[in-house]
């Protein structure tokens, strides 16, 4: 006689964890198609519309709504890639919750405006600090109010309240969604998780976010938990995170960006060897007041920065017959390169690639696909730091 048991149960474990990766696959296949309809036909509709303004002034927040879910979508599974292989490093400082929860706020506002739902904040006047790092906490917070906004029927209510207790900082975030059912209250974090949820398949989520943010709260030594009566009784999630006695005030940015000078026209180098990509990016950069070249590769590009004399050069990791670190390497032993400002513009985005990309002479790093704010405020610091 042989005791099958545990063969049987781990048998039954691994079949569950292939359902739940083919669930996992189809589900992002159709998350990341879903935005791809809207973007095409507002593509049409600005070829369509030709010399109508108001049309195309239709189409584009459009646009901007579902390229943005596309990139929060790309940005979770890197996130999570990160986070299970321990590549996440927390740059940690003393913040006050209330500019954290306002960046949040700012973040969620378009998918809460876009249900109608009403949102109610209880932030307290007296500041609450924590050690954190600022885009992390606010990850946090985003990705909380972004599920209330999905799984609330529109116009619906979210809460978010900030309070301390004893020596916790404590986040509320409450809505009168469609609930969890109590059978999956205790695996709501686990990896790839779907609660069957009437509004689920319409309003999208590959089942990691929620994993993620216990993973990123856990990281700041805090804990996070969620309630719900039931189905159709809405949710509740609480983040408990230790506090920071200060009487410093912590460093705002927008303190600082409220004495910034008007953006100096500059002479800028863009090279991408998919073409759109470089054109769109150097059109963009003309219409804000640059004068800007282009180049598809890492050979072309050395040959252009040396007749263009740029002032930044946004370059390309990937690319035919040199690659962007040899680009750079090569450009920074000229004469002429070793004041330019080189700026890495690539999809790899993980800590080692920073490293990879400062260790061949680059001055910064952007992740793809560049965020216009996020390259305004480089070539503003860029601006302030020649000054």
């Amino acid at each position: 006689m042989t005791d099958i048991h545990d063969v049987k149960m781990a048998e039954a474990a691994l079949r569950d964890i292939d359902r739940k990766k083919n669930e996992f696959l189809a589900t992002l296949a159709h998350e990341l198609r879903n935005p791809l309809a809207p973007l095409r036909n507002g593509l049409q509709l600005i070829k369509l519309a030709k010399n109508d303004p108001a049309a195309i002034e239709q189409a584009r927040p459009m646009m901007e709504r579902q390229l943005g879910q596309m990139v929060r979508l790309i940005d979770d599974l890197m996130d999570l890639t990160r986070i299970t292989q321990g590549k996440i490093v927390l740059q940690k400082k003393r913040l006050a919750l209330s500019a954290v929860v306002r960046n949040a706020v700012d973040t969620s506002r378009p998918l809460v405006e876009a249900a109608s739902h009403e949102l109610i904040l209880d932030v307290p006047d007296e500041p609450i600090y924590v050690d954190g790092d600022e885009v992390r906490l606010s990850q946090i917070i985003t990705n909380l109010l972004n599920n209330s906004a999905k799984y609330t029927q529109d116009g619906g209510r979210i809460q978010l309240t900030v309070a301390r207790q004893a020596s916790d900082a404590v986040i509320s975030v409450k809505d009168n969604g469609v609930g969890i059912p109590a059978p999956m209250l205790p695996k709501v974090f686990e990896m790839f998780t779907q609660v069957d949820r009437s509004l689920e398949k319409s309003q999208g989520g590959l089942g990691i976010g929620l994993s993620i943010v216990q993973q990123l709260v856990e990281m700041h030594g805090g804990t996070i938990n969620a309630h719900s009566d039931g189905h159709g009784l809405g949710s509740t999630f609480v983040v408990r995170l230790p506090v920071v006695l200060s009487l410093a005030q912590p460093h705002r940015a927008d303190e600082a960006e409220a004495g910034a000078k008007p953006a100096a026209r500059r002479r800028i180098l863009v090279v991408d060897d998919n073409r759109d990509a470089a054109i769109s990016l150097a059109m963009m950069l003309k219409i804000m007041g640059n004068d800007t070249q282009t180049a598809h590769d890492g050979l072309e590009a050395i040959d252009v920065a040396a007749a263009f004399r740029p002032d930044v050069i946004l370059l390309d990791i990937g690319m035919p017959k040199l690659n962007g670190y040899d680009a750079c390497r090569r450009i920074r032993q000229q004469p002429w390169g070793q004041s330019i400002v080189l700026v890495a513009c690539t999809g790899w985005g993980q800590a080692e690639d920073k490293h990879m990309a400062q260790d061949a002479g680059f001055n910064s790093h952007l992740t793809k696909p560049i965020d216009p704010a996020d390259l305004g405020k480089l070539l503003a610091e860029l601006q302030a730091s020649t000054a």
